[in-house]
Parts: structure tokens; C-alpha cells; sequence
């Protein structure tokens, strides 16, 4: 939005990573987990 209003702002913006979309996304929890990769506790007796 702020491009549209000035394309001025482009380059200070770029060089600072604010006009790329990060794709890190939450992963999904997976059946006989507790979380995405958390194991239920273990026991040893």
C-alpha cells in the first residue's frame, strides 16, 4: 500500500525484507503425537 502511495518508498523498503511474504507456515499436528512433532512422554517402566 505504501508503494502505491510513493513509489519512493520501494528500495528503503526492499533493503529491509518489508515487501516479501514470509511462507513459513504452522505445522500440521500429526495422529499419535502430541503436536506437529512433540511425542507423547515416554516411560521407561
Amino acid at each position: 500500500a505504501l508503494v502505491k502511495f510513493n513509489e519512493e518508498f520501494r528500495s528503503p523498503l526492499k533493503k529491509n525484507g518489508f515487501l516479501t511474504r514470509d511462507p513459513r507456515m504452522k505445522e500440521r499436528k500429526k495422529y499419535g503425537l502430541k503436536k506437529a512433532r512433540r511425542k507423547p512422554q515416554f516411560s521407561k517402566r
